[in-house]
């Protein structure tokens, strides 16, 4: 194996872990939305509750104090793993922009490879054909 399909393969693994990097962080997000959703229904049902029951109401005030703050934490956590989620979605666009780099290169080098084969080739045939006009005169 030569070292520019070692780079190849090295950076292949590495676009493989950011990509389940970025899919783990992408679950993360969506189950702290989904936290959101739910204390959103959560208050809807306390609401709901409140309206029934007059009594209830005076409970309403202390639990929307505690829902803001959770829903302030939830957000905060979106934000935050938003943030991540950027940084990861940039890692692996770096490391596609490498392994793409590593790729030309090794494809440059075959090239290369090809083209002093078949330079090689016209010359033995060249001096093929001269030796046998040389022959045959």
């Amino acid at each position: 194996m030569s070292w520019a399909q070692s780079l190849i393969k090295l950076s292949t693994y590495e676009v493989e872990v950011l990509q389940k990097r970025l899919g783990e962080i992408a679950d993360r997000r969506m189950q702290v939305e989904m936290k959101l959703v739910l204390l959103e229904a959560e208050a809807e049902a306390e609401a709901e509750r409140a309206r029934h029951d007059v009594e209830h109401g005076w409970y309403q005030l202390g639990f929307l104090e505690g829902l803001r703050a959770r829903r302030a934490i939830i957000l905060a956590d979106i934000a935050r793993i938003q943030i991540e989620e950027a940084g990861a979605r940039d890692a692996l666009a770096l490391a596609f922009e490498e392994q793409k780099k590593y790729e030309h290169v090794a494809e440059s080098i075959r090239l290369a490879r090809a083209k002093e084969v078949a330079r090689q080739e016209t010359a033995a045939m060249d001096e093929m054909g001269l030796r046998r006009a040389a022959a045959g005169r």
